[in-house]
């Protein structure tokens, strides 16, 4: 893991977007000590693919992580590790933690998926090596000569498949020790998933629909007024019209003297 690589990946997380990694040497130990870092920052590990071609790169996908632990795990380092972008001020690597995430990369790139990928294999095998002991005579040579090239293939391969479910065994005890669940992808291929990652209701993302954050950062909820409209009105009097005036006293009628009490 350079320092290079582990820059450019801080710099793409600044974004706060997937961020695709690769690893030209097909190194799967390389890509978990990244997954680790990027973990240790508010991003978690998605999904791998082997690509084509003659280096045959690995290409890892990690995405933001809105869960609470993750966003307060990435703002403790980041105030214990503020020049982590430099790559070389980085938190230490948890070995348990480095081994699961070594347990699932494996696990992605070599699950019931490469199985199927060896299946093919035979019956391409098996097609090949009758066209080529057609095409060099068609002669009972040419096809013992095919034919022990192909016992040999087999036995490759079936080596290989049994070595591949083994390891594929090992993967799973320890992802499920771990609290990982199967699921199976709509195309048959098994992945194990971390019990938080919420996968049931999130969109399709770049490798499938299992990937666990692909949309936004969760927006915090902004305080409410205690009230949307005006302010309310004092209460109004009972009755409706204005308060009764006390009686004034009425003047004596000019001319006439006022009558003494009876």
């Amino acid at each position: 893991m350079s320092r290079r690589q582990i820059r450019k990946m801080f710099r793409l997380m600044a974004q706060g977007q997937a961020v695709q990694l690769t690893s030209p040497m097909a190194s799967v130990k390389k890509l978990a000590r990244l997954a680790f870092t990027a973990q240790q920052f508010g991003y978690e590990y998605a999904d791998v693919r082997q690509g084509g071609g003659r280096n045959n790169a690995l290409t890892m996908l990690i995405v933001p992580d809105p869960g609470l632990q993750a966003q307060s795990r990435a703002a403790q380092n980041w105030a214990q590790y503020p020049q982590a972008g430099d790559g070389v001020s980085l938190p230490p690597v948890v070995p348990d933690a480095l081994e699961l995430l070594k347990a699932r990369i494996n696990f992605d790139l070599t699950g019931k998926n490469a199985e199927k990928r060896m299946a093919y294999a035979v019956l391409g095998l098996t097609v090949g090596c009758a066209v080529l002991a057609v095409r060099t005579g068609g002669s009972s040579v040419a096809f013992e000569v095919a034919g022990i090239l192909w016992a040999v293939m087999m036995v490759v391969l079936g080596v290989g498949l049994v070595v591949t479910r083994k390891r594929n065994a090992k993967f799973a005890v320890l992802l499920r020790a771990a609290g990982f669940a199967p699921v199976t992808e709509a195309g048959g291929r098994v992945r194990y998933l971390p019990p938080t990652a919420g996968y049931g209701a999130q969109p399709a993302g770049p490798y499938g629909p299992y990937a666990p954050y692909t949309g936004p950062l969760p927006q915090a909820p902004q305080p409410q007024p205690p009230y949307a409209g005006p302010l309310p009105q004092p209460p109004q009097p009972s009755y409706p019209g204005p308060f009764p005036q006390a009686p004034q006293p009425q003047p004596p009628h000019p001319g006439t003297l006022p009558q003494p009490p009876q």
